[in-house]
């Protein structure tokens, strides 16, 4: 009889520390496709961001190169996040470049049309950071429990490994330039 309850008190502890990874990874991917709906909403703007800073930024062609094709990679890259992630962080970083850039070309910097995709750019961002603090949380919550115990032993079962933050690229960890707090 006792070795009945032990035998039920382990059962019941693997299937409690089983349903507690597939509800963290469930986490993680549930956190994962809200930014990816933000950057999809990103990936639509980007043509236009293109189309309306090309006619002005005649100097700045290879980044507008580089800017579409980062895009189509990331596009490209599906499901696998480690790619997906590295993309997008190229992808921030080379938009961020669009947006210094700009400051370069008053006649730009004055468009009715680039000042709402400014706007609309920026309100996005705001929304593709929160989301990224989200999916961290959620992937410091599933990596946790991967790795301590006694739930990693089922994880290493069932074969779950630790899942990548989504870290910021280097230029968004820099010190924020004065001229580009008031615009």
């Amino acid at each position: 009889m006792l070795l009945l309850i032990i035998v039920l008190a382990l059962v019941a502890a693997m299937m409690w520390m089983y349903n507690t990874l597939i509800a963290r990874k469930n986490d993680v991917m549930k956190s994962f496709g809200f930014i990816d709906v933000l950057l999809k909403k990103r990936f639509d703007l980007i043509p236009n961001l293109v189309e309306t800073v090309k006619e002005y930024m005649g100097f700045e062609k290879g980044l507008l190169t580089d800017v579409t094709e980062l895009r189509s990679k990331a596009m490209a890259s599906g499901n696998n996040e480690t790619d997906r992630m590295g993309f997008e962080n190229q992808l921030t970083q080379k938009l961020g470049n669009i947006m210094v850039a700009a400051e370069n070309y008053p006649d730009l910097k004055t468009s009715q049309s680039f000042v709402q995709l400014q706007a609309t750019w920026k309100d996005l961002e705001d929304q593709i950071a929160g989301a990224r603090q989200a999916y961290n949380s959620s992937v410091t919550n599933y990596n946790n429990a991967v790795e301590m115990f006694p739930t990693n032993l089922v994880a290493t079962m069932i074969d779950y490994k630790t899942k990548p933050m989504f870290e910021a690229v280097v230029a968004e960890k820099e010190n924020v330039k004065a001229k580009e707090l008031f615009h």
